[in-house]
């Protein structure tokens, strides 16, 4: 008998804690501004176009994205994070984004679509208005280089993800590598993700880290158009 009263005590204690931690994590969820940091997502263009062309999608944002103009790195979106998690959605019906902001953004996220999407999923939560929100994108983008072999790659380029991590840091002082993930999709490099205080100062993130792609290598495909 005393051993079950000990089993249910620990039990509803567990229980509580567990309980406690939920609603630590919902008193922000999803609250616009309420986040802990940002994450500035750079897409490699042409494994997104190689990738869209394998499955047969030719929907208005790749031709615009995966036609002539050769893009190498893009912006895919800058997503407010907790330490643990992220919010999405933070506004239903999410304020409605005037056109002009979204042709503005064409020269770094050349996709209308995905412009509308990640207001609509990530901007919402930055607790910026529309403007706001792109022009933080803008200057997010701004503060990190690109290294230079990878602004004009001609021909696929097999290469470690450790080793595009570093060029990035060799390039961007302040930058390390616990502030860094590189991800991957199939064989394909398809993302370097880099941390972001909330006044776009690199800074570490354990989690986006834990995310980053395993493989040994991954295939740069080439730029296209030209």
């Amino acid at each position: 008998m005393l051993q079950a009263l000990r089993f249910f005590t620990s039990l509803a204690l567990f229980w509580a804690v567990l309980t406690g931690a939920a609603a630590a994590q919902d008193s922000r969820q999803n609250a616009p501004g309420e986040f802990d940091f940002y994450v500035l997502s750079l897409s490699w263009s042409p494994s997104f176009c190689e990738a869209a062309q394998e499955r047969g999608n030719s929907g208005r944002s790749q031709q615009t994205q995966c036609g002539g103009r050769p893009f190498s790195f893009v912006v895919h979106g800058l997503w407010p994070q907790y330490d643990r998690g992220f919010p999405n959605y933070c506004e239903r019906p999410s304020p409605r984004l005037p056109r002009n902001i979204m042709t503005s953004m064409l020269d770094l996220m050349p996709a209308p679509g995905l412009i509308f999407d990640e207001w609509d999923k990530h901007g919402t939560c930055s607790g910026l208005g529309a403007r706001g929100y792109f022009e933080t994108v803008r200057k997010a983008r701004a503060g990190v280089k690109i290294p230079e072999e990878y602004l004009d790659l001609a021909t696929a380029k097999t290469i470690a993800p450790e080793a595009i991590e570093a060029a990035f840091i060799k390039v961007n002082p302040g930058l390390s590598g616990s502030a860094i993930a590189v991800t991957c999709e199939r064989n394909r490099l398809s993302e370097v993700r880099i941390c972001l205080s909330k006044d776009l100062q690199f800074r570490a993130c354990e989690e986006i880290d834990r995310r980053a792609c395993r493989r040994d290598t991954v295939v740069m495909p080439p730029m296209r158009g030209g």
